[in-house]
């Protein structure tokens, strides 16, 4: 490949645009989930939503 050609294959193999293209629609990502379960009161979570992240840590000591 010429050095200004965009790299579209890993070492691999692995087609890098496919892989953007398939991430991009496999839905909510871990921390979007994550979120919405403190916003929502998951279960165990509720006491966290909308909450200090030091003020947590200070109380669990």
């Amino acid at each position: 490949m010429e050095k200004n050609d965009p790299k579209k294959y890993t070492e691999a193999g692995t087609d890098i645009e496919e892989v953007k293209r398939q991430n991009a629609n496999s839905g909510l990502t871990y921390n979007e989930m994550k979120e919405i379960l403190a916003q929502s009161g998951g279960f165990g979570t509720g006491k966290y939503s909308d909450t200090d992240a030091e003020t947590i840590r200070e109380q669990n000591r």
